[in-house]
């Protein structure tokens, strides 16, 4: 093979720089060998990588990879522990709402699931022939003068006197159904016939035989089917009005009443738990005595029903617990009555106070509270038919007396 001409740029020493072609220029660093010598001759270092493995030229290298993101930082501890933004999603303003608000759902239920069981439960279901089942709902509402669980120092601040026992202070029937709720008080000194103990007031019959000679004696009289019994005694009345901080009354004249421990102003005002009670049992400052009470003892219960469904009732805890504590107290129940009655019971009480419903009390024909017969039995027809649409003034005011 003839000899290759020399090419005149090796006459310096620099032809492995350009290479055998005149007019080719290769990349340096692309060949795996150099040639040696010549000044500023480059030593390239020996390639990586496993014994016997054919060194790879940058062109047959795979591309690099950049990331999105900033690379996650070398610190220590965890899969979560070098993502900055992976923490902070649990700290979302919408994540934290939902979870106070899921928390404030589960304690609204578990106050009243747990004051449940400090409900006393009564047998008020009466033996022998009773009503037929009727639309609607009839609740029995009694208010008992019982003194469990108040103190001496008590009794004597709320002036309830030592008397044993349970005695009915205010006797109420309340029909919930497709008209409007109707809350019809029954004045205690109504003169009814009490099975087995001839005619005498009905508050008798709580006397004698309790809750069961109570319903029986009202089932009798009226034609109406009571459903659920609800009572509350002295104790529990006290503590709902002090748990919702006082409620608003409106005597329409100064009221001093040494028996009830009573001393009011003329006027609407604000009064405390013992004042409440006071003034829902004075009538001896009334010409027509038991017929006023009646009167007070609704606008009394009006008055709690619509401050426990305030809604500072619900977003406020300490007073919502009380308000349920004080509640079931005090608080005997009939022992068909279920968790979710009880509650439309306390709901409907403020609406037929707040003018979308009745409130009156039994027709009468004087102030010596003998029952207007024709009236009362047609007020007691619309109840049991559930036609509380069509009560008109003529059967229902607030006194029971004609409207005039």
């Amino acid at each position: 093979m003839p000899e290759r001409d020399p090419n005149p740029r090796d006459e310096a020493g620099y032809g492995w720089l350009y290479g055998p072609d005149d007019d080719a220029t290769q990349v340096v660093g692309a060949s795996s060998s150099y040639p040696p010598g010549g000044p500023g001759a480059y030593s390239a270092p020996p390639p990586q990588g496993p014994p016997n493995e054919p060194h790879q030229r940058p062109s047959d290298l795979p591309p690099m990879q950049y990331p999105d993101a900033a690379p996650p930082s070398q610190g220590g501890g965890g899969r979560g522990a070098g993502t900055r933004g992976g923490g902070r999603r649990w700290l979302r303003p919408g994540r934290i709402i939902t979870l106070l608000l899921v928390a404030w759902l589960v304690f609204l239920i578990a106050v009243p699931v747990w004051a449940w069981g400090n409900i006393e439960k009564v047998d008020a279901s009466p033996g022998g022939e009773r009503p037929a089942d009727q639309p609607g709902t009839t609740y029995l509402l009694v208010g008992s003068d019982s003194r469990e669980g108040l103190t001496k120092e008590q009794r004597k601040e709320l002036a309830t006197g030592d008397a044993e026992g349970r005695r009915t202070d205010t006797i109420m029937m309340m029909h919930v159904g497709s008209g409007p709720t109707t809350l019809v008080s029954i004045p205690r000194d109504s003169i009814v016939p009490i099975p087995g103990h001839g005619r005498t007031k009905i508050n008798a019959a709580f006397a004698y035989g309790g809750p069961k000679l109570l319903v029986e004696t009202l089932e009798n009289t009226t034609g109406v089917r009571i459903d659920d019994y609800v009572e509350i005694g002295f104790g529990g009345f006290v503590n709902m009005v002090d748990a919702v901080g006082g409620v608003e009354i409106c005597p329409k004249k100064a009221i001093k009443d040494k028996d009830a421990g009573l001393k009011l102003a003329k006027g609407c005002q604000e009064v405390d738990g013992a004042t409440a009670l006071g003034y829902a049992r004075s009538r001896h400052t009334y010409a027509t005595q038991d017929l006023q009470r009646v009167q007070s003892q609704r606008e009394v219960l009006g008055a709690i029903a619509g401050a426990v469904k305030s809604p500072s009732t619900f977003l406020n805890p300490f007073r919502y617990a009380g308000v349920v504590s004080s509640a079931t107290g005090s608080l005997r129940i009939g022992g068909n009555v279920g968790p979710l009655s009880l509650g439309r019971f306390a709901w409907n009480l403020s609406g037929a106070m707040g003018g979308s419903g009745h409130n009156c009390t039994v027709p009468i024909a004087d102030a010596s509270v003998r029952w207007d017969k024709e009236r009362a039995l047609q007020l007691f027809e619309y109840i049991k038919t559930d036609k509380t649409d069509k009560i008109t003034k003529a059967v229902c005011t607030k006194d029971g007396l004609p409207a005039s």
